[in-house]
């Protein structure tokens, strides 16, 4: 395994829908916060939809003394009610934003203030200075919609300019493109700390149509092991397990700065990870 230099993590979360998804994912915040979080972070609803549950879910996080992030998407905005919902974060107690453009609801014309992420950063920045750690977006293996790569590293070049502290990369499974990515951008001067997003991997459908829908690859070994094991869940999991901690240990030893798990609300697969890699207490 080679060094187990510390390593810090944090986790995002998404809001629940149910009282019975409130109770669980209260429980599997209890467990992940043994590993020491620097922040764990709060989704927005499904296409943008709505902040409450949000912002409801990073007051409990604030409750139980662990730093809160909330996603922050502007589609179909108005620098009002930004600036309303800013008020409410600072108000909270939230010093730290994962400013998105984000996804249209169905139904939504463009309509908005705001048309790309880098206009919502640095709206953020005049607005309120440095009250709030901004973290953006970044899309190692391209953003879906970008015209070119080069297109995509300009965007991101935009809300870095823009006055983003950091950056969270969607997730991927090839750590050539993340290193290549922070070595696209520190070329272009671009001195951000760059986060690696990490996906556990603990089902096949749902990963494989995740990731299709996101844009992030699965590489065609992973697919068509995890296609070989059909339904047998344990083995989908000892195989997750072996390959995201090896990700992660390739991470590490390149220098990521830390490790962002997207939690999907779960927590045994994320705690194995990181007692792996010797990061759990």
């Amino acid at each position: 395994m080679g060094t187990t230099t510390a390593l810090p993590v944090s986790f995002e979360f998404f809001p629940p829908k149910t009282p019975e998804g409130a109770d669980k994912l209260r429980a599997v915040r209890q467990q992940l916060y043994a590993l020491q979080p620097e922040f764990c972070s709060v989704t927005y609803g499904a296409g943008g939809s709505t902040h409450e549950g949000t912002f409801a879910t990073v007051r409990d996080i604030l409750a139980e003394g662990v730093s809160a992030a909330s996603h922050f998407s502007c589609i179909g905005a108005t620098r009002q009610t930004v600036r309303n919902q800013l008020a409410t974060l600072k108000e909270m107690g939230v010093k730290r934003l994962v400013a998105l453009r984000g996804d249209l609801p169905s139904g939504y014309g463009a309509g908005g203030e705001f048309q790309y992420a880098s206009d919502l950063v640095a709206f953020i920045r005049a607005e309120t200075g440095h009250d709030f750690c901004i973290e953006v977006a970044a899309y190692p293996e391209v953003h879906p919609q970008a015209k070119s790569p080069e297109s995509d590293l300009q965007a991101f070049a935009a809300k870095v300019r823009a006055g983003a502290d950091s950056a969270i990369t969607q997730y991927f499974f090839n750590a050539d493109a993340y290193f290549r990515f922070v070595d696209d951008a520190r070329r272009l001067g671009l001195d951000v700390p760059v986060v690696p997003g990490i996906m556990p991997i603990s089902g096949s459908t749902q990963l494989l149509r995740f990731s299709d829908a996101c844009g992030a690859e699965v590489p065609r070994w992973i697919r068509l092991r995890l296609q070989a094991l059909g339904d047998d869940t344990a083995s989908i999991k000892a195989f997750g397990l072996d390959v995201v901690t090896q990700l992660c240990e390739q991470l590490r030893q390149g220098g990521a700065p830390a490790l962002h798990f997207y939690t999907m609300n779960q927590s045994a697969a994320t705690l194995e990870i990181c007692r792996r890699l010797g990061l759990a207490g």
